[in-house]
């Protein structure tokens, strides 16, 4: 999948490398700002219950 990217990327190597590295960015911007809490409530990770016995 990378070498595909890669291959369809216009440029030399210096500026394939800025457009990947534009695309890895705006990936993670996308994942943070709408998929991430998108997908927060429909998981699990606010259920946690903590024993009062402790450890020993």
């Amino acid at each position: 999948m990378y070498t595909w990217i890669w291959r369809h990327l216009p440029g030399n190597t210096l500026v394939r490398s800025l457009i990947a590295l534009l695309l890895v960015l705006g990936v993670v911007y996308v994942l943070f700002q709408y998929v991430f809490p998108w997908a927060e409530p429909l998981l699990p990770f606010s259920d946690v219950t903590v024993d009062e016995g402790g450890a020993g």
